[in-house]
């Protein structure tokens, strides 16, 4: 009988990371693999509760040192710039700790976020295959490739088609000069891990995409997603993540009062803030469309006694009186919303979770991409499979913290709204593409499926490796 493998996971300190990379471990336990997730202890807190699966070895978060209150050991409790960096300088911190328990405890393989450059050499020195994972969809990274390969000039703004693509994709905006040098080094040395795993399935990346990859960048590709469909009753999607703010049986009352298809479900994610101006602008649009909504405002968490003053900023006089929708200043149980035949469609900033969990649903997306990988998935999802539309948003900034220099307009986001929600000859391809999509993401998963083929494939690579 051959001992089990044994694989590390090691996920970045943000929802957004941590989330996906914690139900492909999942997958990987089980199909009987010993599992462990290296993680600090706040963190472990918001790991799936009812897991027999894997074992989570836990790290002090080195806050005094890098000057972050206690209790924030995560992206989602962080909202500027400068606190991100100290969060990422205390990851480089905890290296030390995770280096010498694996050197004491050496596992067959581990997966981490690339986010951890400095795994590499831990998995060199420790002669073991590691495989690294960054939550982007792999259409996303062959673009960031294709840039790298070939740059666009300095003085580069606006839109511009990226170079020797398999499609001809022009993406709205230029990435921002920091955010291009700060990925491109992390993406270079991800290279030369054993392969990159995806949270998403062949079928949506696509066949062309992949021989790309291969091909051009000369690295293997792993689709072992959706790594949300690993959680299969409503307690288990309600868990994912944080503590939902309201109880999920009140979402799930209010959404059975509706119709099919009437709900408007409205999220940009852990990490991006907008201005109040802005807010009131999406309050307008909301109100001027007159669609039931639920629209999840993590800017405001906490600040549930806010002066009248204080909510006119943000809200019209009257909005919640006068409009029939939720809206939820925290953590929204996502997954089980968008599950709901009510909703209808999705405003979303293209985050690679967001995508994947609204494709998995089966719900057509309005697409306003803010920062990081969103432009490129915003492509994917409009022009390439044709289940979403894009709301128009062109400014690409360094990181989602309120420092947007550009009002979106309530007319443009009324009519992004009506457009998906009128039922017109658009909005009935759209939604017929995204149902389609749906039922080709549950195959994808299922026994039999290319992501759980995949997962079997890569198994017996890793034993191979072992031996």
């Amino acid at each position: 009988m051959e001992k089990p493998l044994k694989i590390y996971f090691i996920p970045y300190l943000a929802a957004g990371h941590m989330i996906p990379l914690c139900d492909i471990a999942s997958l990987f336990a089980s199909r009987g693999l010993f599992v462990t997730i290296i993680t600090t202890p706040l963190n472990a807190k918001i790991l799936p509760k009812s897991n027999k699966f894997f074992t989570v070895q836990t790290f002090p978060f080195p806050s005094q040192e890098v000057g972050l209150p206690d209790g924030v050991e995560n992206l989602t409790s962080i909202t500027d710039l400068e606190s991100g960096f100290k969060l990422y300088h205390a990851t480089i911190l905890l290296r030390e700790l995770i280096e010498n328990f694996a050197q004491q405890h050496p596992p067959d393989c581990i997966v981490a976020d690339f986010l951890f450059p400095w795994v590499d050499e831990l998995a060199n020195k420790l002669n073991i295959p590691r495989f690294a994972f960054n939550g982007f969809s792999l259409f996303t990274i062959c673009a960031m490739e294709s840039l790298k390969l070939h740059p666009l000039p300095d003085d580069a703004c606006g839109s511009f088609l990226i170079p020797n693509f398999p499609h001809d994709i022009t993406i709205n905006s230029t990435p921002p000069t920091e955010s291009k040098s700060f990925m491109d080094p992390l993406l270079t040395i991800a290279l030369k891990s054993n392969g990159f795993i995806i949270n998403s399935l062949v079928e949506l990346d696509g066949e062309e995409y992949i021989e790309y990859y291969e091909k051009i960048i000369g690295h293997k590709a792993w689709h072992l997603g959706p790594a949300s469909l690993v959680r299969k009753t409503t307690q288990e999607k309600a868990e994912r993540g944080e503590k939902s703010t309201l109880s999920v049986q009140k979402y799930l009352t209010w959404l059975n009062s509706k119709q099919d298809n009437s709900v408007i479900y409205i999220s940009f994610g852990t990490i991006c803030y907008f201005p109040d101006e802005q807010l009131y602008e999406i309050a307008s649009a909301i109100e001027a469309s007159g669609y039931d909504f639920i629209w999840v405002v993590p800017e405001k968490k906490g600040k549930e006694n806010e002066s009248e003053e204080d909510k006119q900023k943000w809200l019209p006089k009257g909005f919640e009186e006068r409009n029939k929708g939720m809206i939820v200043k925290g953590w929204a149980p996502q997954v089980v919303i968008l599950g709901h035949p009510a909703v209808g469609a999705f405003l979303t900033h293209c985050g690679w979770n967001s995508v994947v969990e609204a494709v998995s649903a089966g719900v057509p997306m309005i697409t306003w991409p803010v920062h990081s990988d969103q432009f490129y998935n915003e492509k994917l999802i409009t022009q390439v499979r044709g289940i979403g539309i894009e709301l128009g948003a062109d400014e690409w900034i360094m990181a989602a913290f309120k420092d947007m220099k550009k009002l979106v307009e309530r007319d443009c986001i009324e009519k992004a709204l009506r457009r998906l929600m009128d039922g017109g000859e658009e909005a009935v391809q759209v939604r017929r593409k995204a149902r389609e999509f749906a039922k080709i993401t549950r195959y994808a998963a299922g026994e039999g499926g290319s992501s759980h083929k995949n997962l079997t494939t890569l198994i017996d690579e890793i034993k191979r490796l072992r031996e």
